[in-house]
């Protein structure tokens, strides 16, 4: 019966697609046509046709859903974050494909339901990010990059217009990463199937996504002392002992994806939606055949279906029995004990929305008004619990006519159910001013939302919680302004109920108001011939008695050479610069994939320093880096050993070499 009542709805998405898309007969020509395309001056005596350049050129762009803004392809190589699924930003536990942090704080914003795993949050596919493109030709990106440590990852998409109202495409990527330690190796797996489909008369328009995510990452509780680092003996890093997982014998192998003492996070997610459009209807003759139907929306009816899945499993076939008493008061008094602990959710929303168009001849003007229903059942260790949300959302949207003003104001009320008491208002202005003052921008944005229900104590991986908070209450505001010459702004973000994890497992809220004002900015400096500095820096400042921790200065330089040759050659070639500033970074605990407060232990890391060559030709685009060089030591012999933390116990890697390729294909 589960599976049926997930068939249906993509059965009718089916249906009601193919039922939209017209049959095209042959077309007989009439005499007229006939001795038009026979006398035509275009045609050459020996019948062939003059090359049209306007059909042979490709056109792309792509939107997001709920978007009018339209994006072209971004063909630029001098940042690598466009090519590497962990930003600059972000810290990764030593190993690409581990669980991440950002150095810049970020606090959730999203209110309802929410299971409270966000460590690897940063490499899955989502639905909100996918990309409906429009092309005149099939278009493909493949990828590949090989790294120090057998790191491979695969990257491959293709989208195409078979049609100018049917587009359809996919994303694929595959980390391995088998890591320089001990039980480090990852494994990530994702995908993303879309389309969206468009009616002749332009009334019914629909989208699907179907994407899924496959995180295994083993987790070793990091080295189980800082000193093995310099030990002459341990330049293998994988003979330095850690805490959890310390097998006996141990190789880097890229094609072992097993996950003996680690998490692996499984994730589906179906969604469908359907819009009819009532308004006015007009048609523009192309010629004598050829008829564009054109349509000003007035009123449109809207329904999104969204059906996820998810999995979070912890497991360790060998615990340590003095690290799970010493974090996690779990005593293990027999060999053959596995720890292990899992959390399953499904979860079915459907949305029912009006959206209601002032201006016939701005689409970018709406305001929009809905309800919506949602089923959760979770599979838990303490049994089977089934529960629902229904909320009211509406909102308003008006980008101009001149493209100088774009307004946006929406919000969100959890009024039964689970999450009942849950809201999120969001306020947006953004004014184009000139060419040379650019945009300017302000946000303000207010969420209460329930904690996570990993603070629940129903959860399977909550060993100390107490189930008695409050709901977490979060107001940020905020300005920017980018221009030709810079971009400058400030966040300020005030927390209040504040819901975080200490010793590992025993969970807090913090009931005084946090403050955490972050002020950025960045510019491209042209120094002389063809050098350029990328400099970008963030200044963060939060109360010390709080349990975030945060580093006052991050920054990030760039100085590169670039320059195009032989027509079609870019190249980009210099160092990339990252420092942030000494700060009691978190512990992380793996059992429940949690960061947790600490007030012992200082980061005081050197500058990572990477050198790169970046180069593009037409469309293929290749790069090689140099990473960690800042690692270089000559203790005990020249060797790149000094190396940096991530978190207390987690060393990032010593010197990396990655190389990388791209290609774009135009079928």
């Amino acid at each position: 019966m589960k599976k049926l009542c997930f068939v249906i709805p993509v059965l009718l998405f089916v249906v009601n697609v193919f039922c939209q898309i017209p049959v095209r007969r042959p077309v007989i020509p009439n005499n007229d046509q006939v001795s038009k395309t026979q006398t035509g001056a275009r045609k050459d005596s020996l019948g062939f046709e003059h090359r049209n350049d306007a059909k042979d050129s490709i056109s792309i762009y792509y939107r997001f859903l709920d978007s009018v803004r339209r994006y072209r392809i971004d063909s630029s190589i001098n940042d690598f974050d466009k090519y590497f699924p962990l930003p600059s930003s972000w810290q990764a536990l030593g190993n690409t494909g581990a669980a991440v942090f950002p150095l810049l704080f970020k606090p959730n914003l999203k209110p309802g339901w929410d299971a409270g795993f966000h460590a690897y949050d940063v490499y899955r596919f989502t639905v909100e990010e996918t990309k409906y493109y429009k092309t005149n030709h099939p278009f493909s990106m493949l990828g590949y990059q090989l790294a120090s440590g057998k790191e491979q990852m695969i990257k491959a998409m293709h989208t195409q217009n078979p049609r100018p109202n049917l587009n359809f495409g996919f994303d694929y990527r595959l980390i391995s990463a088998p890591g320089f330690f001990v039980t480090q190796n990852t494994n990530h797996n994702n995908y993303r199937l879309y389309g969206n489909y468009q009616g002749k008369r332009k009334r019914y328009s629909s989208w699907l996504v179907f994407a899924g995510n496959t995180i295994r990452a083993s987790e070793n509780g990091g080295i189980a002392a800082d000193s093995f680092l310099l030990d002459p003996d341990k330049k293998k890093r994988f003979s330095i002992p850690v805490n959890l997982g310390n097998a006996a014998a141990f190789e880097p192998n890229p094609f072992v994806t097993k996950i003996n003492t680690g998490n692996t996070y499984r994730d589906v997610n179906l969604f469908i939606r359907q819009s009819y459009d009532i308004g006015k209807r007009d048609s523009v003759a192309i010629n004598d055949s050829t008829t564009e139907y054109l349509f000003y929306p007035k009123l449109r009816l809207q329904h999104s279906f969204t059906y996820s899945t998810y999995k979070y499993t912890f497991r360790d076939i060998t615990p340590d029995s003095l690290t799970y008493k010493k974090w996690y008061d779990i005593t293990i008094d027999s060999p053959n004990v596995i720890v292990s602990a899992s959390d399953e959710w499904k979860i079915m929303t459907n949305d029912f929305s009006l959206v209601q168009f002032p201006d016939t001849k701005n689409i970018a003007q709406y305001v929009s008004a809905g309800i919506a229903l949602q089923t959760l059942e979770a599979t838990l260790a303490t049994g089977i619990i089934k529960d629902y949300n229904s909320w009211v959302h509406g909102a308003y949207k008006n980008l101009t006519r001149n493209k100088l003003w774009d307004i946006t104001l929406n919000g969100q009320l959890y009024f039964t159910g689970f999450n009942s008491g849950d809201y999120s208002v969001y306020a947006g202005l953004d004014r184009f001013l000139n060419n040379k003052w650019g945009d300017v921008k302000l946000f303000f944005t207010n969420v209460n939302r329930t904690p996570s229900f990993i603070f629940d104590k129903r959860s399977s991986f909550s060993l100390g919680s107490n189930n008695n908070f409050k709901k977490e209450n979060i107001t940020s505001f905020g300005a920017t302004s980018t221009n030709s010459l810079f971009q400058l702004g400030f966040v300020n973000t005030l927390l209040t109920n504040y819901s975080y994890f200490y010793n590992y497992h025993q969970s807090e809220q913090y009931s005084k108001p946090i403050n955490i004002l972050q002020i950025f900015g960045s510019k491209k400096f042209s120094i002389r011939n063809k050098w350029n500095w990328y400099a970008e820096a963030v200044v963060q400042q939060t109360d010390a008695a709080s349990p975030i921790r945060l580093p006052l200065v991050y920054t990030r330089n760039r100085f590169s050479f670039e320059g195009k040759y032989f027509k079609n050659l870019n190249i980009s070639t210099g160092l990339e610069i990252r420092y942030f500033t000494p700060y009691k970074a978190n512990n992380y605990s793996p059992f429940n994939g949690q960061f947790v407060p600490q007030d012992t232990v200082t980061i005081k890391n050197t500058p990572d320093i990477n050198a790169f060559l970046h180069f593009r030709i037409k469309g293929f685009t290749a790069y090689l880096r140099a990473e960690n060089l800042n690692t270089a030591s000559f203790k005990n012999g020249f060797g790149f050993i000094n190396n940096n933390f991530a978190a207390p116990l987690y060393p990032t890697p010593g010197l990396m070499i990655r190389f990388g390729i791209q290609w774009w294909f135009v079928n």
